[in-house]
C-alpha cells in the first residue's frame, strides 16, 4: 500500500472513531481543508468517511457517459475521495472505472471495494469465484492485493466467506466482507457478522431506512467490523421529495449547503458508520457528495430533528415503493438487457 494511506500519528485527531486527516496526507492535491475519515477495526486502516458508488451510474457505453464518469472520479479524487465501490454484477461499470483509473493514474492509490456475485458450476466449486478476482484486478490493472472483496448480497456465501479467508491468509485480498440492500436480509447479514470475523459489512442504510440501526451496524461495532452504507441517498429518491424544497434553518445553522450533505452527513455521524457509498453520474453533484465529509457533524439530538422534519415532507413514508432513479435513464449494459427482457417476456410486470 502507498504511503497515502499511513499518515503520521500527529496528522491524526481523534474523536472517538471519528478524525479528521489533512488532504495532502492522502495524496490528493493541495487543499486547505480536513477530512472526516474513519478506521477500519481489523487494520486500522483511515479511509474517508464519503466513497463513490457505481451502480448504474458508471454502467454506460458511449464517449459522453464515459467523459462524464471520468469528470466524476476526477472531482471525487481531487476533493480528496479515495473509497471506490464496484461489482462485475454492474455491466460495464467495472471496467470504466478502471480505465478511468488508469487514465488518472490513481488505480494504485484508491480503496478499491469490489465483490464476488458468481456461483460456480456445482455446490462448492469456487472457480468461478477465483477468476472473478482476477478479472477484478486485471480490469483495475492491480499489481497489489485487492482492498476489499465482498460477497454480493450473501449470493453462495457459506462457500465464498472461507474463500475470501484463504484468499487474505494469502495476501490476494487485504480486506473482506460481505452485502446487501434489502432489510429482509439484515438478520441473515447480522448473523454473519457475528460469526465469519469479516472485516466489512455493507449495509443499506439512510435516513429513511434506519432498519440497520436495530441489529447489522450493533453487531459491526461489537466485532470490530467496518460499516459501508450503500443507498444513502436512497438512489436519488430522497432529493425527488425535496426538490424546490428549502433547508431546514437548524441544518444552515449546522453549516449544511445542500440537501446531499443534510442526507449524508446524517449518515456518517453514526460513530459506528465508516463509510458511505453514494453513487452518481453527475459531475456536480459528486462535489455536493463530497463537501458532507467536511465540517461539523450532527449530534445525536439533531440526527433525531432531521428525521421528525424529514416525516413532515410528502412522499417520505413512500420512497420505499418508488422506482430508483426516477427521472433519470442509464442506458448501459444492464438497462439494455432489461430492455430485451421486457420485450421478448410477457411476465415482466407493468
Amino acid at each position: 500500500m502507498s504511503n497515502d494511506w499511513t499518515p503520521t500519528r500527529r496528522q491524526l485527531v481523534k474523536a472517538g472513531g471519528l478524525g479528521v486527516l489533512p488532504l495532502g496526507a492522502l495524496g490528493a492535491a493541495a487543499a486547505p481543508d480536513d477530512l472526516i475519515t474513519r478506521t477500519v477495526p481489523r487494520t486500522n486502516q483511515r479511509v474517508p468517511a464519503i466513497g463513490l458508488g457505481t451502480f448504474m451510474t458508471f454502467d454506460t457505453l458511449s464517449d459522453r457517459g464515459r467523459s462524464r464518469a471520468r469528470e466524476v472520479v476526477r472531482r471525487f479524487w481531487q476533493a480528496g475521495g479515495r473509497v471506490f465501490d464496484c461489482s462485475p454484477l454492474y455491466g460495464r461499470s467495472e471496467v470504466n472505472l478502471g480505465e478511468i483509473a488508469a487514465d488518472l493514474r490513481i488505480n494504485g492509490r484508491m480503496f478499491l471495494a469490489s465483490k464476488i456475485w458468481s456461483t460456480g458450476d456445482h455446490l462448492w466449486d469456487d472457480s468461478h469465484a477465483g477468476e472473478s478476482l482476477r478479472r477484478t484486478a486485471g480490469r483495475m490493472s492491480l499489481d497489489r492485493p485487492v482492498d476489499l472483496m465482498q460477497r454480493h448480497s450473501l449470493v453462495n456465501v457459506d462457500v465464498i466467506v472461507p474463500l475470501m479467508h484463504a484468499w487474505k491468509k494469502e495476501g490476494r485480498v487485504r480486506h473482506l466482507g460481505v452485502t446487501h440492500h434489502e432489510p429482509a436480509y439484515f438478520p441473515l447479514l447480522a448473523s454473519w457478522v457475528e460469526r465469519a470475523r469479516l472485516d466489512f459489512v455493507q449495509v443499506h442504510y439512510s435516513i429513511h431506512t434506519r432498519a440497520a440501526e436495530q441489529r447489522v451496524i450493533p453487531a459491526a461495532a461489537a466485532n470490530g467490523t467496518a460499516v459501508l452504507v450503500n443507498m444513502p441517498l436512497e438512489k436519488a429518491r430522497l432529493h425527488r421529495i425535496v426538490q424546490g424544497r428549502p433547508l431546514p434553518g437548524f441544518a444552515r445553522e449546522l453549516g449544511i449547503r445542500t440537501w446531499s450533505e443534510y442526507f449524508l452527513k446524517w449518515v456518517i455521524s453514526n460513530p459506528d458508520v465508516t463509510c458511505a457509498l453514494p453513487a452518481t453520474s453527475d459531475p456536480a453533484h459528486v462535489a455536493e457528495n463530497v463537501a458532507a465529509m467536511r465540517g461539523s457533524l450532527p449530534d445525536a439530538a439533531t440526527r433525531e430533528r432531521m428525521v421528525r422534519h424529514m416525516e413532515t415532507i410528502p412522499g417520505f413514508d413512500r420512497i420505499a415503493t418508488e422506482p430508483w432513479y426516477p427521472g433519470k435513464d442509464y442506458a448501459g449494459v444492464v438497462s439494455r438487457a432489461q430492455a430485451a427482457i421486457r420485450e421478448r417476456s410477457p411476465w415482466w410486470p407493468s
